[in-house]
């Protein structure tokens, strides 16, 4: 019954980490419009899966790794930004396509591994998950590897569960958009990515000058 306990515990908390909408939301509203629910899907799942790795790191207590994400959150914020940047400026200038695109296994991949690489280069992510996990009474991690597994499991099925419920709302108003509504979507979503990218970097500036 403990462990059972610990997966709700992991299910809340995917959910309520993966809910905000930040530029992995806009992405996937972006993806699942312009190439299909599988796609979005896929891209939400792989921020999904990057929340169950460091998820595992704070739930089974692996305090080195942690400091070293977070010694290290300079370099890897900086990739984060340039890559969000680049997205950005891509998604921006990308011409909507003139009929519905199939999902491909190499789309659905690709769609996966990039967010994947996204979601993991916000070493902040860790640290929302070790205050999450302190307020829980867990802050040294799960009190038993079962217990840790059943926490991790929960929160990429929580995270999980948000994006499968995302794209598909959003799949169900794909219709509605037609080449040149789909144009401002690429706009609009590349501008707010590219946003995002900026803002990250500039945050860094400010650090350095700290």
């Amino acid at each position: 019954m403990q462990t059972l306990g610990f997966l709700a515990r992991g299910l809340v908390l995917g959910f309520s980490i993966a809910a905000p909408v930040g530029p992995i939301g806009v992405l996937c509203i972006r993806r699942t419009l312009a190439e299909g629910r599988a796609v979005g899907l896929a891209s939400g799942l792989g921020a999904a899966a990057a929340d169950g790795v460091y998820g595992a790191l704070a739930a089974f207590g692996l305090t080195a790794v942690t400091g070293l994400l977070v010694d290290q959150q300079l370099w890897i914020r900086l990739a984060g930004g340039a890559f969000l940047l680049y997205l950005g400026i891509t998604t921006f200038l990308a011409r909507p396509a003139e009929s519905a695109a199939r999902a491909a296994g190499a789309g659905v991949a690709s769609a996966f591994g990039s967010t994947f690489a996204l979601t993991l280069t916000n070493p902040m992510t860790i640290l929302s998950f070790v205050a999450a996990f302190a307020g829980l009474g867990l802050a040294g991690g799960a009190s038993s590897p079962a217990d840790a597994v059943a926490l991790v499991f929960g929160v990429v099925l929580g995270s999980g569960a948000w994006w499968l419920l995302l794209s598909g709302l959003v799949s169900s108003l794909r219709e509605r958009f037609d080449a040149r509504r789909m144009r401002w979507v690429n706009r609009l979503s590349g501008a707010v990515i590219a946003g995002f990218g900026v803002l990250a970097l500039a945050s860094l500036a400010i650090n350095r000058r700290e």
